[in-house]
């Protein structure tokens, strides 16, 4: 008998400054590890403001870990190590394996109207492919597929298996799903998700209820403050849900439709040693990659 998962955890993202100064909204991270494992960190950046962003995220590394970064509106100019260079446009995605380590930048660019909007998630990676060799998938809006699963309900697949399909990011060390869901209004939907896996959903746009009972919650922001919220459990943009176990999600909207990113992944249950974009196992390994990178033996040839 399948078993709905309850909503396990409630977070608020909150205002951050990160990179040379762009405004963003962190929805978890550094302070919510391990309990979205493998995930590491979601940020939400939207703004209409030029300044917010222009500044963007010059030269900088990782090792260790995958990051996700999902375009809506604007663009996103980028260059690395390893030779690859591009913009990242409205429903593109850029999925990056860091790997043993990559240097690279990001610059927002905006559209016409001034206006960017997106998310970056980071993914842990294992510590038997801590130090793969690092690679690049820059996945076009145009070969990201879309499906119905169900009557009202439609999903654009990054990666993973929904419905029946599978999304254009494959061959992932950790095989997660991630996806774009749009629930019309008055509508009920079941998702299916593999037991075992931690599963997230944060609301873009809308309102929906995840919780079939309905339960007045409380909501976290920056890790440690807890603030009752009281209202009908209905989850509204902003909003990230943390399930526990089960096989399936009830979506349930009402007067309007409701947009939200979904994403699921199998826990490592590792070790983690984190310190700004490198992430490894051990604090030794840690130590080892800031120090090859003050020395310039950072980028590795594998």
């Amino acid at each position: 008998m399948k078993k709905t998962k309850k909503i396990k955890r409630v977070l608020k993202s909150v205002p951050t400054l990160e990179g040379a100064g762009v405004h963003l909204n962190r929805v978890f991270g550094f302070h919510q590890v391990p309990l979205f494992d493998p995930f590491l960190l979601l940020d939400d950046f939207h703004s209409g403001n030029p300044e917010d962003y222009l500044a963007g995220f010059p030269w900088h590394p990782h090792r260790g870990i995958e990051t996700i970064t999902y375009i809506l509106e604007g663009r996103v100019e980028h260059g690395d190590s390893i030779g690859n260079n591009g913009v990242i446009s409205p429903g593109d995605v850029q999925w990056m394996t860091a790997g043993s380590g990559i240097i690279h930048q990001e610059m927002p660019k905006g559209d016409d109207k001034g206006r960017m909007a997106g998310f970056q998630l980071w993914a842990n990676l294992p510590a038997a492919h801590k130090m793969m060799a690092p690679r690049y998938r820059g996945i076009t809006g145009a070969q990201i597929p879309e499906v119905e699963l169900a009557p009202g309900a439609r999903a654009k697949i990054i990666c993973g298996r929904l419905a029946g399909t599978t999304g254009p990011a494959e061959d992932i060390v950790t095989g997660p799903q991630y996806a774009d869901i749009t629930v019309q209004a008055n509508r009920e939907i079941p998702l299916s998700i593999d037991a075992g896996h931690n599963v997230f959903i944060y609301v873009i746009e809308g309102a929906a209820y995840f919780d079939e009972n309905r339960d007045k919650y409380a909501f976290e922001t920056a890790g440690k403050n807890y603030f009752d919220f009281q209202d009908d459990c209905k989850m509204r943009p902003g909003t990230c849900l943390l399930f526990s176990d089960g096989d399936i999600i009830r979506v349930k909207t009402e007067d309007e439709e409701v947009r939200f990113l979904f994403a699921a992944g199998k826990p490592l249950r590792e070790p983690i040693a984190w310190y700004g974009p490198i992430v490894m196992n051990t604090r030794e390994e840690l130590r080892t990659a800031f120090r090859e990178y003050q020395e310039g033996t950072f980028i590795k040839k594998i």
